[in-house]
């Protein structure tokens, strides 16, 4: 059996991104159920599950550099808007993600619930556009 190749991990990245998209959906879920123990569970896997997606994304990225999309037209427009959509609200993202997290473990919840209401969307949004751009990317452009 062989083992994943550099080229697979475009292919990666979108499952993880999709997994965390999954967790992140479940999360909110129990945490509606007021199911805590749940809820942290996935919130703390869709964080995993994000943070192995950062590893292969850069990963990736260093050896094979950016790639060009190809597709024309309103494809073209469509993908760059998404593209720079997601890419801010990643970069936003990581910093909400990280003091959410530290907010809960800390036991804060309050201040864990006000910020929480902003990062779970965002972090949706960026999982769910992740997949899109992957994509639109390989297998339309």
């Amino acid at each position: 059996m062989q083992g994943i190749q550099l080229s697979d991990l475009p292919s990666l990245n979108a499952v993880l991104n999709t997994v965390s998209a999954v967790l992140l959906c479940a999360g909110y879920y129990f945490i509606k159920q007021r199911n805590i123990e749940l809820h942290r569970a996935c919130m703390l896997g869709a964080f995993c599950v994000s943070v192995a997606f950062l590893v292969s994304y850069l990963t990736y990225h260093y050896f094979y550099g950016s790639t060009k999309f190809t597709g024309q037209g309103g494809w073209r427009l469509l993908y760059f808007t998404i593209l720079l959509s997601h890419t801010i609200l990643a970069a936003v993202n990581l910093p909400m993600v990280l003091i959410t997290l530290s907010r809960a473990w800390r036991q804060q919840f309050t201040t864990h619930r006000r910020i929480a209401k902003w990062t779970l969307p965002i972090w949706l949004y960026v999982s769910v556009t992740g997949v899109l751009v992957y994509l639109m990317l390989y297998h339309l452009g």
